[in-house]
């Protein structure tokens, strides 16, 4: 039994013939990285594996750790944390907490998100250390990053303080806000937060830094940075209908270079793109031969919707084709997985998804196997194709 490739069937990809190709992004970044979250492709990359220093944009890295102890019951958000000298002293981007503070957690998220908080970072670095200290926990950090596939960050720090070990590529802090996004949606309305004013400290350090909150385009996250080694950078996301797109940048060489490179990015990945359905959970969308069972066929059907992101001015089109290792033996059980659609889109690249049995086929008995026995023979003797059955 050889490798079979079979095309989709017409009325699915009559449903992709109308997708086109966008232009190539150009971006002044030293660095950059485009994804849509629903169809999980990458729409734009460069030098995206660089490891960089990430400035405050390593902050979501403590938020994320922040967030697993909140979900595992090592804090909650109205406990109130001790502020350490360590973590007074920092100083650029602050709460402006002292030694005499016990703040919230929630506040502290605040903090770290809206104030770009370096000692609020500190705070909470310190809480979470396997030894209470923030070099503890920028070890944990730098561990938990490699299991989540973070494998060009490395951390010194808890929020980006300018250290020669801390570093992160844009992938990897694409890879990070999509998890902030997905695992944590219960904390994530804290991104988009435009102002925190606490204890009615430094009222002009209260606004939130990320400059596309207030565009009306749809973005509601995550992060800017900014060091003088790092230039300047943002992790942002946004939705726009049933679309949700994150993006990540490094090295731009002013705050106005950052807020307008970021919002052109965002339209570009919005309006040179558009979403299609290309199958439906559940549903049939080829057959498969089957050899020796009780049925000829089975049907193959993806266990969720499966949906494509198309170019909008590329007259190629996608094309897709399901592959499989055929004819399939019986017995097949329901759900077993037994092909994979692969889909490719012009200047994005391809992307694979499952595809189960639909039903289950079992094995056939005596009759069954006399007539495979005499197609079999059958085919070698003509030539032709015949059913398994």
């Amino acid at each position: 039994m050889g490798l079979r490739a079979a095309t989709l069937i017409a009325t699915l990809t009559s449903a992709i013939c109308m997708s086109f190709a966008a232009y190539a992004f150009e971006t002044s970044a030293k660095s950059a990285i485009v994804l849509d979250l629903g169809t999980d492709l990458t729409l734009m990359e460069k030098n995206a594996d660089m490891a960089l220093p990430p400035a405050s944009m390593s902050k979501l890295m403590t938020l994320n750790m922040t967030f697993e102890a909140l979900e595992d019951g090592r804090l909650t958000l109205d406990q109130r944390l001790p502020v350490s000298e360590a973590a007074q002293a920092y100083g650029g981007s602050t709460m402006f907490l002292t030694t005499r503070d016990r703040v919230s957690v929630e506040d502290l998220i605040r903090g770290v998100i809206v104030l770009s908080g370096n000692d609020a970072s500190a705070v909470l670095a310190e809480a979470i250390s396997p030894d209470g200290t923030e070099r503890g926990f920028a070890q944990m950090m730098t561990e938990r990053a490699q299991q989540l596939g973070m494998t060009n960050s490395t951390f010194a720090n808890s929020n980006g303080w300018p250290a020669p070990a801390q570093r992160m590529s844009m992938r990897d802090l694409a890879i990070l806000a999509k998890r902030l996004i997905q695992v944590f949606p219960q904390y994530y309305g804290y991104f988009a937060e435009t102002e925190f004013l606490h204890d009615n400290r430094a009222p002009d350090n209260r606004f939130n830094r990320n400059p596309l909150l207030k565009l009306n385009i749809g973005a509601d996250g995550l992060k800017t940075g900014h060091t003088v080694e790092a230039g300047y950078g943002l992790v942002g996301s946004a939705k726009q209908g049933n679309r949700r797109i994150v993006f990540v940048m490094s090295g731009l060489a002013t705050e106005q270079d950052r807020a307008s490179e970021s919002e052109r990015i965002a339209n570009w990945a919005f309006r040179q793109f558009a979403e299609r359905q290309l199958a439906e959970e559940g549903v049939i969308i080829a057959n498969a031969e089957v050899w020796m069972g009780t049925a000829a066929q089975v049907g193959m059907a993806s266990t969720e919707d499966i949906k494509v992101l198309v170019p909008v001015l590329n007259k190629d089109g996608v094309t897709a084709k399901i592959t499989y290792q055929g004819p399939l033996e019986a017995p097949i059980k329901a759900g077993d997985k037994v092909a994979e659609l692969i889909v490719s889109v012009p200047g994005i690249g391809d992307a694979t998804h499952d595809l189960v049995a639909t039903e289950t086929v079992d094995s056939g008995g005596f009759m069954v196997r006399v007539r495979t026995a005499a197609t079999v023979l059958f085919r070698q003797l003509t030539g032709q194709a015949a059913t398994f059955f």
